[in-house]
């Protein structure tokens, strides 16, 4: 292999200092930590899996990507992570260019995607001590310190001597994710986080998640459990085919959706006659409650048509709008799990 001379490494430092400068986006600011610009992957045969992506992440947030099958959120994260190339477009991360730095990125980015990658043969504890081993910038000499932390970190140092290829689906997620906090991390990147948990193991994740936020990391994750991004996200980005239809904060984004009304009456078929006459959609019974969307007139004179229709109103409102609510009105479908 050629040498370099001390010449031509200042050379070749100076040239890529100022490729990176002329890929420096002006939204792109200290406060991003991952920003894309008409990000664009279409694969052989003419499939256009990402579409012109305008993706922001703020710094700190725990940012949750949303999309129903197809919509492209793991062509992206695959591209953010250098593993893919884009046809077209930019993606930055920690303000620096994918895939082409990569190798100065991702020693700062712990990811877990599409399941983690074990040796089934191997104790947990052993993956984890050969995955630290992997890691240039990591130091041998606390390397089970590390380990053992990690583990304690994500509920399995009573399981740390068990082999992998016996550990159930929700402890393969945990072992990955503690592969991915064997070193601090300012970003965090991963694909269902909560797969195969139970309960108890998803409230801890969401605590897990929490607290690493807290600590200043950032949180990308990608998950088909809308009431859990809404839960722990502070942020969100939605797909759907391949485009983005909205990002911002999560209360915002809810905010943005009509809620539904709600008549609580024990003349249930009366009430949903009536809502019907007056213009409401996706009427709905459900013991002493009729839900519906409200219809683009006066909630008062509404509530006037079900009393004089003999309607023995109980309880008359909006409820407030869900994430999933805001989803649903955004890409006119409902959220497939394989997304």
């Amino acid at each position: 292999m050629e040498e370099l001379s001390a010449a031509d490494t200042d050379e070749v430092d100076h040239a890529d200092q100022v490729d990176r400068l002329d890929q420096v986006d002006p939204v792109d600011d200290v406060g991003t930590v991952i920003a894309t610009r008409a990000l664009t992957k279409r694969y052989r045969g003419g499939q256009l899996a990402v579409d012109g992506l305008d993706l922001t992440v703020p710094a700190g947030s725990v940012f949750g990507f949303l999309g129903p099958n197809g919509s492209g959120k793991t062509t992206t994260i695959r591209m953010l992570m250098g593993l893919i190339e884009p046809t077209s477009g930019t993606a930055r991360v920690l303000r620096q260019p994918m895939p082409r730095a990569a190798r100065a990125v991702l020693p700062h980015v712990g990811a877990l995607i599409e399941g983690p990658a074990l040796y089934g043969f191997l104790s947990g504890r052993d993956n984890l001590l050969r995955y630290d081993a992997a890691d240039p910038t990591a130091d041998p000499r606390t390397r089970r310190h590390r380990v053992a932390a990690a583990l304690d970190r994500v509920g399995l140092t009573a399981a740390a001597g068990k082999k992998a290829k016996a550990y159930s689906l929700g402890m393969k997620q945990r072992l990955g994710l503690a592969a991915a906090l064997l070193q601090p991390r300012r970003l965090l990147v991963l694909d269902e986080p909560t797969n195969g948990l139970d309960p108890q193991g998803m409230r801890e994740i969401r605590s897990l998640v929490r607290e690493l936020a807290s600590d200043g990391t950032t949180v990308f994750l990608s998950s088909h459990l809308l009431d859990e991004i809404e839960q722990v996200c502070t942020h969100a980005a939605v797909m759907a085919q391949g485009r983005l239809i909205t990002q911002g904060a999560v209360a915002e984004l809810a905010a943005g959706a009509r809620g539904r009304l709600v008549v609580t009456t024990p003349d249930t078929s009366d009430a949903a006659r009536v809502l019907k006459e007056q213009g409401a959609g996706d009427v709905v019974i459900t013991e002493d409650r009729v839900t519906a969307e409200p219809p683009d007139r006066d909630l008062a004179d509404l509530n006037a048509a079900l009393v004089t229709a003999g309607v023995r109103v109980r309880g008359f409102g909006v409820e407030r709008a869900s994430l999933e609510d805001a989803f649903v009105a955004l890409t006119g479908e409902g959220f497939d799990v394989a997304g």
